[in-house]
């Protein structure tokens, strides 16, 4: 019972009408990939998944002139036939890295996605943080590439401090926390998931599908945060996801696999 009392105060659920699309279809794992020619986060797997009437789970990273750019790793070198980190690179430069298993895909930006996606379907946008003071720099970044924008959208981050600086900053972007319980379902990892939740004030929670079912995303689920799962690749992945999800993030299990955080 404190606990209940205290999600309401620090982590309050919110308006329905703004988060109603959410749970309205499901969405495609950074982008529909893994069909031959088309990479990860690129914009030929965007596009699959808007021919398929998906929404669209995406990560992006900070180039070095600020700019947000799509891509999953902070790393070029899995991706790419380059090496070294994102972050040492200008936009410009990296939409010149053409994405390994493309002959035509490079690195694209946000805002490259978000004129072509242009409200078709709903996108969820992942922040990939590393934990130091660029967190903000990298939320701002990407709340002014969302100037203008009405489709459908949204941020998460595992990072609770990512949350907390659109609950602050801009509040009427839809937020998420991104969750994995992992080994950690001891006592101490359940207060650590309680202090994110109300660090984070999130409208809705990514879920590990390994960790559920969960007491805690259950908790919130009922009191009226929607939550989402990833990553889906199975039918038992499915079944679970039916009974305790409100969507999936989902990959083709024929797909590319890889890593399998959001």
């Amino acid at each position: 019972m404190p606990f209940a009392l205290f999600d309401r105060w620090r982590a309050p659920v919110p308006d329905p009408r703004k988060i109603e699309w959410l749970g309205a279809q499901d969405y495609a794992h950074r982008g529909l990939h893994g069909a031959a020619g088309v990479p990860e986060n690129a914009l030929s797997a965007f596009r699959a998944a808007i021919a398929g009437g998906l929404g669209i789970e995406l990560d992006v990273q900070r180039s070095s002139d600020g700019q947000p750019v799509v891509f999953h790793d902070d790393e070029l070198d899995r991706l790419t036939e380059a090496s070294g980190p994102v972050a040492r690179r200008s936009a410009e430069q990296l939409g010149q890295i053409r994405l390994i298993g493309s002959a035509e895909d490079t690195i694209p930006s946000l805002r490259q996605v978000l004129t072509m996606v242009a409200g078709q379907v709903p996108v969820l946008i992942e922040l990939k943080s590393d934990g130091d003071a660029r967190i903000a720099a990298l939320c701002l970044a990407v709340r002014r590439v969302l100037e203008g924008y009405t489709g459908p959208h949204a941020v998460m981050s595992f990072d609770p401090q990512v949350s907390h600086w659109y609950a602050v900053h801009s509040p009427h972007t839809v937020r998420g926390l991104v969750v994995s319980e992992g080994e950690d379902r001891a006592l101490p990892g359940k207060i650590r998931r309680r202090l994110a939740l109300w660090h984070a004030r999130p409208d809705f929670l990514a879920y590990d599908i390994r960790d559920l079912p969960s007491g805690f995303a259950a908790r919130q689920r009922r009191r009226g945060l929607p939550v989402l799962t990833w990553t889906v690749r199975s039918d038992a992945h499915r079944a679970r996801a039916a009974e305790h999800a409100d969507a999936e993030i989902f990959e083709d299990a024929a797909g590319q696999g890889g890593d399998p955080a959001p």
